[in-house]
């Protein structure tokens, strides 16, 4: 059931949208219709699981392209008689897999079914963690800051907020698969669910996802020793790289601000077996380029 070989015929189809993304070109309705029916890893019975590409959102504001606005006309394509559900699929800025169903009851079963124990991803990262595995626990808030809400950690919760549901305590495991010019290639176990919090989880690390624009920010450095800055000094932007990264990884400036983010949802524990999807085009040459591992499936 790993689906592998499924995605691995589809990965150059969806590769062209990737770089179609990565140079700033939106893709429209029925280019981002077709990614997705070529990215189809499983289907069996009332079941269907895709992977998703990079910037995609599940749910989308009104006239927004989404996956869930892209639903009906999936369903038409791949001749489902009954409408399709999210049951499980990762956030916008992130690649991987989606799993939906056409059944109500095997929908919610399934959600009764998960947590979020039963998947792991893959990052690349800017930066080594310090040990070879371990877990970041924290807990997370929303915070206003102006007109933008920002998800922070708070890193001694009380239990009032706790029990007012202001903060929640959030959990990652974390493996390193690989580093080599001081990047790495985590593998990424999230034991509890949050907004963002896998990439708020990476910044605490020292270590931000490459591609994050959003959180890299957070992470200064003083004589090339990284340290962590509060969120409400450190301005969303487009990450910086030094130049000796930049190089390796073939990109001019001007594409920087394309990089895609370099995080993948890549297995699901279902109650049928582990489904598995390899990371999208450019996330694979960005680890040839870097001299990364790229074949574990554990």
């Amino acid at each position: 059931m790993a689906g592998g070989g499924t995605a691995a015929r589809a990965l150059a189809r969806v590769g062209n949208g990737a770089r179609a993304a990565r140079r700033g070109r939106v893709l429209g309705p029925e280019e981002t219709l077709g990614l997705l029916e070529a990215s189809v890893v499983y289907r069996e019975g009332a079941l269907l699981a895709l992977s998703k590409p990079p910037g995609l959102p599940v749910l989308g504001q009104p006239e927004q392209l989404s996956l869930v606005a892209l639903l009906p006309a999936l369903r038409r394509r791949l001749g489902f008689t009954s409408e399709l559900h999210v049951v499980k699929a990762p956030a916008r800025e992130c690649s991987g897999l989606v799993l939906l169903s056409s059944c109500h009851r095997s929908s919610e079963r399934l959600q009764r079914f998960f947590n979020d124990a039963r998947q792991r991803g893959r990052a690349v990262t800017v930066g080594v963690p310090a040990e070879a595995e371990g877990e970041i626990r924290t807990g997370l808030r929303w915070q206003q800051h102006g007109d933008t809400a920002l998800v922070v950690p708070v890193l001694a919760p009380g239990r009032c907020s706790l029990a007012r549901k202001e903060v929640k305590n959030t959990l990652t495991r974390y493996r390193v698969l690989g580093a080599a010019g001081g990047c790495a290639l985590l593998q990424l176990q999230p034991r509890t669910a949050f907004p963002e919090q896998l990439l708020v989880h990476l910044t605490l690390l020292l270590c931000p996802a490459l591609g994050d624009h959003e959180h890299a920010s957070r992470v200064g450095k003083v004589l090339g020793v990284p340290f962590l800055l509060p969120p409400e000094a450190a301005p969303t932007r487009t990450q910086v790289l030094d130049a000796e990264l930049v190089a390796r990884l073939g990109l001019s400036p001007q594409q920087l601000c394309h990089l895609p983010l370099h995080l993948h949802l890549q297995q699901l524990v279902l109650p049928q077996g582990l489904l598995c999807t390899p990371p999208p085009p450019y996330f694979l040459r960005t680890l040839r380029c870097l001299g990364l591992p790229g074949d574990q499936e554990t």
